[in-house]
């Protein structure tokens, strides 16, 4: 794909991140789609927001980032996330009954994941039935060779093991993090080491990568023959919001440009790092971060 700018869509929440002191645009969907656009890629959101002034100007920093996106108006009020930090580190309180729980099918949307290298989903944006309905559609329409990336990004108590497995049914790429993979333990009664579990969850769900990350620790990347395991770096940690999806969107384009397994490995692990020397989602980027 190398003489081709890959399409990158990210499926999902929209959302403002508000801070005691301040506001940011995220959503891990489109986080992903904002650091994969800043790479290179050609990048598009499908959400929904508010006929409101937040959802003005939430699509307006799309539109100053260079992210195409297809964002339908709803009745119900732009999303929003509560973000407290402590030493970087972020918890979050989800508001409900948003915009994006209730995001419609349109032709448009199915007519550009047709044409997709990527789709980036998760489950936080399949709480509501309306756009859990509306996300498994719209991977039906996805090329058979794209990418089906499943960030399954677990959030309060938005998610179950039905829902989880129904993702993975629908995704060839898996991406979690080591607390993560601590839940789905039980829940899936999965034993051995995290690499054995990794491998095993590989070969289940018939996987092109799986992505683990274990935060300050080091994060791996499995493919059906290949392993890359790299220590995360030690930085000056502004805060962490958005890092996660940053890994994503650069591990993905560089894939999709033909980078190998651990080029694209070492790229992820740098851009999420850069990230977390800044505040918020979408920092900007320059030459020397690329």
């Amino acid at each position: 794909m190398k003489n081709k700018q890959p399409l990158v869509v990210g499926i999902g929440e929209l959302l403002w991140d508000v801070f005691p002191d301040r506001k940011k645009a995220g959503g891990a969907p489109v986080n992903f789609v904002y650091h994969a656009a800043q790479m290179g890629a050609r990048g598009c959101a499908i959400s929904a927001v508010g006929n409101d002034v937040p959802g003005k100007e939430i699509i307006r920093e799309l539109e100053k980032n260079r992210i195409c996106n297809y964002i339908e108006l709803t009745e119900y009020p732009t999303g929003c996330v509560l973000v407290e930090l402590n030493d970087g580190l972020p918890t979050y309180t989800i508001i409900e009954g948003v915009a994006w729980d209730y995001l419609p099918l349109t032709q448009q949307a199915i007519d550009l994941v047709k044409d997709a290298d990527a789709v980036c989903f998760g489950t936080l944006a399949q709480r509501s039935p309306v756009s859990h309905k509306t996300i498994g559609a719209l991977l039906e329409h996805a090329p058979e060779n794209a990418l089906r990336f499943f960030d399954i990004n677990l959030r309060q108590h938005y998610y179950s093991g039905e829902l989880i497995e129904s993702s993975l049914q629908k995704a060839n790429v898996f991406k979690l993090n080591d607390e993560e993979l601590e839940l789905l333990r039980p829940m899936f009664a999965l034993e051995g080491s995290d690499d054995e579990v990794c491998r095993a969850l590989m070969e289940k769900y018939n996987l092109r990568y799986l992505v683990l990350t274990a935060g300050a620790k080091y994060s791996a990347v499995y493919s059906p023959h290949e392993t890359s395991v790299i220590p995360t770096p030690k930085v000056a940690v502004a805060d962490t919001v958005g890092a996660g999806d940053a890994f994503s969107g650069a591990f993905i384009y560089s894939i999709l440009t033909d980078k190998s397994l651990q080029e694209a490995h070492r790229k992820a692990v740098d851009i999420a790092a850069f990230v977390c020397t800044q505040h918020g989602a979408w920092p900007s980027y320059n030459r020397s971060t690329l």
